[in-house]
C-alpha cells in the first residue's frame, strides 16, 4: 500500500463544514472528561484492595481472585468505601474486622457505626450491593475474600462492553478524519481499544482463576487509555491549529482542471 495514497472518500477536519468540527469537538470535551472522571473511579474503587496505598497488579488480582490476607469489608474500606465512614468508625471498623469479627464486640460498637454510616445503602433493599443489616448478613462479608462473583462479573461485563464499545466507535470515526502517515499506524491506534476491551473483560474472567494474568488486565487498560489519548490529542489538534499537507489540501486540483478543460474542449 501507498502510505502517500489517499482514499477518494477520505475529508480532513479542515475539508468538513465548521459546524461538524464543532460537533466532534464538543463530544471529544465531554468523552475526555467522562474518560478522567472513569479512571479516577477505577483508581478509587480497585487501589487499596491489597492493603497498600496505589493502584498495583496485586490490587487486581485481589479484586477478581479474592485474598487470603483481607476479607472483603476490609478491600472495601481500604477502597472504594474509604471516605464513607468518620476516619475514627473506619479504623474501629478495620481493628474489629483484624481481630477476628467477634459478635460480642459488634454487638457493643460495630452496629451503631454500620447503621449510622452504611445502612441507607446496604440495608438489602438493592440486590447488587453487600446486605450489612444485622450480624448473620455482615458476618459473610468478613470471611476470606474470594473476589468478585460471577453474578456482578457477568453484570458487569455487559455494561462495560456496550458502553466502551459506543465510546471508541465515536472516538475513531472522529479520528479517521485525521491525517496520519504511516496508515497502518492509524489503523492501530483505532483497533487497539476494541481488543483491550475484550482483553480486558475476559481478563477478568482468567484472573479469577489464574492470578498471573492481572498483568494482562492491568496493560490493556493502560493500552486503552493510551489508545484514547492519541485519538483525542491528534483529533482536537488537527480540527483547529493543524496545517494540512499541500498535496492533501490541493489533490482535487487535478480532477477540477482536468473537469474545465473537459467543458473547454
Amino acid at each position: 500500500m501507498n502510505d502517500q495514497a489517499i482514499h477518494r472518500l477520505y475529508r480532513h477536519f479542515q475539508e468538513l463544514p465548521v459546524s461538524m468540527r464543532t460537533l466532534f469537538t464538543g463530544a471529544l470535551l465531554v468523552l475526555g472528561l467522562g474518560y478522567l472522571f472513569a479512571s479516577l473511579y477505577v483508581f478509587a474503587a480497585h487501589s487499596g484492595a491489597d492493603a497498600r496505598p496505589g493502584l498495583s497488579v496485586d490490587d487486581i488480582k485481589a479484586t477478581y481472585s479474592g485474598s487470603a490476607e483481607t476479607t472483603q469489608l476490609e478491600q472495601a474500606l481500604l477502597g472504594a468505601m474509604s471516605g464513607m465512614l468518620p476516619q475514627q468508625d473506619l479504623e474501629v471498623m478495620l481493628d474489629w474486622i483484624r481481630e477476628g469479627a467477634d459478635k460480642k464486640i459488634y454487638a457493643d460498637r460495630i452496629e451503631a457505626i454500620v447503621a449510622d454510616n452504611c445502612l441507607s445503602c446496604h440495608d438489602g433493599s438493592n440486590p447488587h450491593l453487600s446486605n450489612l443489616d444485622g450480624f448473620d448478613n455482615i458476618s459473610l462479608v468478613v470471611a476470606q475474600d474470594t473476589g468478585a462473583d460471577i453474578f456482578t462479573l457477568v453484570r458487569v461485563s455487559h455494561i462495560h462492553l456496550f458502553g466502551l464499545t459506543f465510546i471508541f466507535f465515536l472516538m475513531g470515526f472522529i479520528f479517521s478524519h485525521a491525517y496520519v502517515r504511516p496508515v497502518w499506524i492509524k489503523l492501530v491506534v483505532i483497533a487497539l481499544p476494541f481488543g483491550g476491551v475484550m482483553v480486558d473483560i475476559i481478563g477478568w474472567y482468567v484472573t479469577k482463576i489464574f492470578t498471573p494474568f492481572a498483568w494482562v488486565v492491568l496493560i490493556a487498560g493502560g493500552v486503552n487509555a493510551l489508545a484514547f489519548a492519541i485519538m483525542w490529542v491528534i483529533s482536537m489538534y488537527q480540527m483547529w491549529f493543524y496545517k494540512v499537507p499541500e498535496h492533501v489540501r490541493d489533490r482535487h486540483l487535478g480532477n477540477v482542471d482536468a473537469a474545465a478543460g473537459a467543458d473547454r474542449g
